[in-house]
């Protein structure tokens, strides 16, 4: 079967704009993804980074999901290492007895964006390392088999899982029997190999019964390949500006970023981010989207694309959902 297309939104920031105000828009891109046919919509976790309004990934997943009414809506992720699992099954627990049979719990091991951050979390490469038993717990608390503590209104319920793959994180998958969301951030070698090595190790789980791989990638749709290639140039610059300098900075308008001198190292790290994305035009971004389904065998593509213009980006969503066959297609199974 063709793989579905789902989204990722990163509450980003744009020059001139507030974290209210990106926040505001990710709940309202919400509502046309949806109206779009994509499967699922999630948020994800960030503390502490300028330029990144997501941080309390369950609060925007339940605003997100009072504004829709069929897709699915949930997180890319939690981050295990900054929360108890007993408060986060509670979380879960809540928005899943309020927008029944919509809900995914997203589950990442990663930790803050700088030290202060991590000490301010609490949370240390220790929490990391525990990711797997943590998994474990938070699962039990859904299950009813954490002894002496019932967790209400959580136990029973069944809120699908689906485990993040930074660091052993396929691997963590495949022993769980869960769910895997994976990206090439490493190469693409290096991500085939992770997804041959979870389909190898899974263990079929009452869940998940098979392997289930879910590609994240940056996909960008224009009506010329130089338009979609623009699309990508404000989060590219973000990416190489934050590993240049540590900081993430606010998407700036396409013009501003190409007229740049950059640093040799600046602007390496700024085409090896565009390198890793997908774009062109509908012909051209169906054709790589079939090629890399092919290669991995993908079940599930998570699209991850922000640009400055929010306007050319639903445009963007728009067009790979006329790719993808989306507006004909089922949503919220």
């Amino acid at each position: 079967m063709p793989p579905r297309f789902s989204v990722l939104d990163r509450s980003r920031t744009r020059q001139g704009q507030g974290h209210p105000e990106a926040l505001r828009d990710t709940v309202a891109f919400a509502r046309e993804i949806e109206a779009l046919g994509y499967h699922r919509f999630w948020v994800s976790e960030h503390h502490g980074v300028p330029g990144v309004a997501g941080s309390a990934p369950t609060v925007l997943a339940a605003a997100v999901a009072s504004a829709t009414s069929r897709i699915r809506v949930g997180t890319g992720g939690v981050m295990l290492p900054n929360h108890r699992p007993l408060v986060v099954a509670e979380q879960f627990g809540v928005l899943e007895s309020l927008f029944p049979g919509r809900i995914d719990m997203g589950l990442g091991r990663s930790l803050g964006f700088t030290g202060p951050v991590r000490r301010a979390l609490g949370a240390d490469k220790a929490d990391a390392e525990r990711f797997r038993e943590q998994v474990a717990e938070l699962l039990g608390y859904f299950a009813g088999d954490r002894p002496g503590v019932r967790v209400s209104p959580s136990e029973g319920l069944r809120v699908p899982a689906f485990v993040l793959a930074t660091g052993a994180g396929a691997d963590h998958a495949a022993e769980l029997g869960l769910p895997l969301v994976i990206a090439d951030v490493r190469g693409e070698d290096a991500m085939l190999r992770a997804i041959e090595r979870y389909r190898d190790r899974f263990r079929p789980s009452a869940s998940t019964p098979a392997p289930y791989v879910v590609l994240s990638r940056t996909v960008a749709v224009a009506e010329t390949t130089e338009r979609a290639y623009e699309l990508l140039v404000s989060e590219a610059w973000a990416m190489a500006y934050s590993r240049t300098r540590g900081v993430f900075p606010a998407l700036a308008p396409v013009d501003e970023v190409l007229s740049l001198e950059m640093t040799d190292r600046e602007r390496r790290l700024f085409q090896e981010a565009v390198r890793a994305d997908v774009h062109g035009t509908e012909d051209e971004v169906r054709a790589a989207l079939t090629r890399l389904a092919e290669r991995t065998g993908a079940d599930e593509i998570l699209v991850t694309t922000s640009t400055y213009d929010r306007g050319r980006m639903l445009d963007s969503y728009r067009r790979l959902a006329s790719v993808a066959g989306l507006l004909s297609a089922p949503v919220g199974s």
